[in-house]
């Protein structure tokens, strides 16, 4: 039975790309555009995604589509099928979870180009832009050992892959050697009750700085952090707005530019089926606004290291 039902969906999914196919009257043109966030598109990270979406709309005079919470291999399977049904060639997964998905899709719309985000699923139509946050990490974690009047911080992170952790580390032991660093993963982007749970967990345990690494429940722990009266720097945006004076500065992932970027290259067909990765030096990552906290010379410092590794390549611990 099983198998018959793939079939029939087979043959839904093939009659689907027929009808589709007459939507793209110029192959390689951006006809309209989609995106498919497994989230809100309230959360920092989809916003900011959402952001490009409407700049794209708005220069290439097209319509654009998303659909939120879209998780299962099926519920992508179905939004790109309406994706296609409403012309769209282009798609973003504002997620690395939708890498297999869309490997797997690529040679059924082979006139769609897939795009998402920090993965390592490529195909001739299916790109992966990564952001490599280890450096965005490492100044994060000079700024907490710089602030921390007790020698403690704290990195609360979704996952125990992501590179900025590693880069936090460093950075603290780079400023402040004596500085112990506490984490917690939460294994969910998604998971606000126990990224709170950590963060109390920590503040027991003297942490007076915190850096929460997953963009849905960053704004939560940042807000807390205001409120009891310690300091947070934020992630994905710039979150100085939560509180001037509490956020130390914020770790800024500008998702909206690599929408635009990666639509224009799509228009001028030169986007390639690839991993491409960013950094600091591609304006695609920096630090947001400064707490009036955080003292000028030390502001200063900063972006002239962060200059150095533009130039470079080169961490402050690696010179």
């Amino acid at each position: 039975m099983v198998k018959y039902i793939q079939a029939a969906f087979l043959l839904v999914v093939t009659l689907l790309v027929l009808a589709g196919c007459s939507y793209f009257e110029n192959a390689g043109e951006i006809q309209n555009v989609g995106m498919l966030t497994d989230g809100s598109i309230d959360d920092p990270f989809a916003e900011k995604g959402y952001q490009g979406l409407q700049e794209i709309e708005e220069t290439y005079e097209v319509d654009v589509y998303y659909e939120e919470n879209v998780r299962s291999e099926q519920e992508v399977r179905n939004a790109v099928a309406e994706f296609v049904q409403d012309g769209v060639n282009l798609i973003f997964g504002q997620s690395s979870s939708y890498g297999n998905s869309f490997a797997e899709l690529s040679t059924v719309y082979p006139d769609v180009h897939f795009v998402y985000f920090n993965g390592a699923y490529v195909a001739d139509n299916v790109t992966s832009m990564n952001f490599d946050s280890h450096a965005m990490g490492f100044f994060a974690g000079m700024m907490a050992g710089r602030a921390s009047s007790n020698d403690d911080v704290g990195i609360i992170a979704a996952f125990e892959w992501q590179p900025e952790i590693e880069g936090f580390f460093e950075g603290v032991n780079y400023q402040s050697p004596s500085t112990e660093v506490h984490i917690n993963f939460v294994n969910d982007w998604y998971d606000s009750r126990t990224a709170m749970d950590a963060y109390r967990e920590m503040r027991e345990n003297g942490v007076d700085v915190f850096y929460p690494v997953g963009d849905a429940f960053s704004e939560e722990i940042v807000r807390q952090a205001a409120e009891d009266e310690i300091y947070a720097i934020g992630y994905v945006s710039d979150q100085s707005d939560i509180s001037e004076r509490r956020v130390l500065t914020s770790t800024v992932q500008h998702v909206d530019k690599l929408y635009v970027q990666a639509a224009e290259q799509f228009n001028n067909g030169e986007l390639s089926g690839s991993v491409m990765t960013f950094d600091f030096q591609d304006d695609v990552i920096s630090l947001g606004e400064f707490s009036p906290n955080v003292p000028p010379s030390y502001q200063e410092m900063l972006h002239e290291e962060i200059e150095d590794y533009k130039e470079t390549g080169l961490l402050p611990n690696q010179e």
